[in-house]
């Protein structure tokens, strides 16, 4: 019986390179610019002396594009009147096809504080279905910077139960329609079920009769800006 020899020399090689691999254990530590770009809308009061509250609100899905004025639709900029003392309203726009960047979310509100007169302790976040998605993981995120949350008919994933403790200070409340059939109740129910435990002050609101639309029932209630704007972030 003849043996061919010829492979063995390779396979020789390969046990040679792995008994020679050396395990690396590094960190990256470079910063990396990126450029970043995100059109909004700024309702800024005017002959207002000394700093300003300001409510943050992220548009749905339907809002994304390159037309400003939709992201205005379905909003706290519908129920100004509601409002009854003077803030400024910021609300970005998501490009289309995209879900929302935090980051650049985050690093614009940054900006406004900078260009405009902004209460730090008084700034608030708000959105509805992918923006709600967007403000409790904006508010997962930096808690620090929100005096108080209110997401409405928001999708949950899995990140923002896992890291549930993030929530622990915030003001928050959960709103949900009853017969959502595009994001099921029991994103609310499920999230809160988490939720109760390490902020037992947040509170789940379920529009029994609402379907996915429970922003008109959210923002066309006065009540919901009276506690918005009562809350106030300890610095």
């Amino acid at each position: 019986m003849k043996f061919k020899l010829k492979y063995i020399p390779l396979l020789l090689l390969a046990v040679s390179l792995q008994l020679k691999a050396q395990e690396i254990k590094a960190e990256l530590n470079k910063e990396f610019k990126r450029t970043e770009k995100m059109p909004y809308i700024l309702d800024y009061p005017q002959n207002v002396k000394g700093n300003v509250p300001l409510i943050v609100f992220l548009h749905g899905s339907g809002e994304r594009g390159n037309n400003l004025e939709m992201v205005k639709a379905h909003s706290p900029f519908t129920y100004k009147n509601l409002i009854k003392e003077p803030v400024a309203i910021l609300a970005p726009q998501c490009p289309a096809d995209t879900w929302w960047d935090t980051v650049t979310v985050y690093n614009l509100i940054k900006e406004i504080q900078n260009k405009y007169k902004i209460d730090a302790s008084r700034i608030y976040l708000t959105g509805l279905s992918m923006g709600g998605w967007g403000t409790l993981k904006l508010a997962m995120e930096h808690p620090e910077m929100f005096a108080a949350v209110a997401s409405v008919c928001a999708p949950t994933d899995q990140m923002m139960t896992a890291n549930i403790h993030r929530f622990k200070n915030l003001n928050m409340k959960v709103f949900h329609g009853g017969m959502d059939d595009i994001v099921l109740p029991e994103n609310a129910f499920k999230f809160y079920q988490k939720l109760h435990p390490v902020n037992p002050e947040a509170e789940l609101v379920i529009f029994p009769n609402d379907n996915h639309n429970s922003w008109d029932s959210t923002y066309s209630n006065p009540k919901l800006y009276e506690w918005m704007l009562s809350q106030k972030k300890n610095k």
